[in-house]
């Protein structure tokens, strides 16, 4: 088979790859991507190809039927959820694969840390020891909060939000999940979208981890904010174009929320003017949160489990089609 890559990846890595495919011919295309995030261009090397991993161009992978598999290198599909997209592949029997599984332990670390900074007031006494060093002995102890018995919203429950529910099971929570499967899962109640509402009057926490898609689109809203518990923390490593992020601010400013942790935005970079940066409780990183030393390597090395799966007729990991 012809494997198209347009990822560009480390010389080892590169090596990993190459020798984990040297049964089968593979092409780089002359226009890399260097970041999992970016959009591939149109490449005329793609209709060569039985398999296409990296960021292809979804419009090109659709007009090609010779493609037999495509793998992205992302969590995240955006471009290719569409209907015309997954029904046709669906329809001639093609199978789409996405790299969720790679970053779901990175995503779920990043929200359990910023659950236990929050709670245990942590950036407050660095923002004092990076100032005045002050010594708010009282504040800080009786402001402490913890896990244990307190509920959290998922919104959204795939891959990264299973491994977060692992996380959190042993700090005794009451864990809710929001998805479009109503089926039952271990440890965590499963509602339908129609009672959001009620389940967000109940939550401590509430973390975003929807895609980006045209029924997700400013889903937290000034409407549903506004059925949050009074002091809820807000939590997003879904996508940036989830929120309504002005009614997010002014949740913050009323005091609704006690406080949020936002690691995507509907502009990235967030322009250096933009409120959240200042806002009050309001704390930022930089699109992070599935980030992981070894990125690369486990992403070369999930697409080469697929790989022999696809040959042997086996399970295929993170198979959206």
């Amino acid at each position: 088979m012809t494997i198209w890559c347009n990822a560009k990846f480390s010389d080892a890595d590169t090596r990993l790859l190459t020798e984990g495919t040297r049964a089968h011919r593979l092409m780089f295309s002359a226009n890399m991507s260097t970041a999992v995030l970016a959009a591939g261009k149109p490449d005329p090397l793609l209709a060569e190809a039985d398999i296409a991993f990296g960021q292809p161009d979804a419009a090109q992978c659709l007009a090609n039927p010779r493609l037999r598999w495509v793998e992205i290198t992302t969590a995240g599909y955006t471009r290719f959820d569409t209907p015309e997209f997954l029904e046709a592949f669906r329809d001639r029997g093609a199978r789409f694969t996405s790299a969720s599984s790679v970053f779901a332990d990175s995503c779920a670390q990043h929200v359990l840390a910023m659950m236990l900074a929050l709670g245990r007031r942590l950036l407050p006494s660095y923002r004092e020891q990076m100032s005045d060093r002050s010594w708010h002995y009282d504040e800080r102890r009786y402001e402490s909060r913890l896990l244990t018995g307190q509920t959290v919203l998922l919104l959204g429950f795939g891959t990264i939000g299973r491994r977060l529910a692992e996380l959190l099971a042993p700090f005794g929570m009451t864990l809710i999940a929001v998805r479009r499967q109503i089926r039952s899962e271990r440890g965590v109640r499963i509602i339908p979208e129609e009672n959001v509402s009620s389940a967000l009057g109940q939550a401590d926490h509430v973390v975003n981890i929807l895609p980006d898609n045209a029924s997700t689109r400013n889903y937290v809203n000034a409407r549903r904010l506004a059925c949050c518990k009074p002091g809820a923390r807000f939590y997003n490593v879904g996508r940036g174009t989830t929120v309504d992020e002005g009614a997010l601010l002014e949740a913050l400013r009323s005091g609704r929320l006690s406080e949020a942790y936002l690691d995507v935005f509907d502009t990235e970079p967030l322009p250096t003017s933009h409120p959240f940066w200042s806002a009050p409780h309001c704390y930022v990183t930089p699109h992070t949160a599935g980030g992981r030393h070894d990125q690369d390597t486990a992403i070369v090395n999930h697409f080469l489990h697929n790989l022999a799966a696809f040959e042997n007729g086996g399970t295929m990991v993170d198979r959206v089609v």
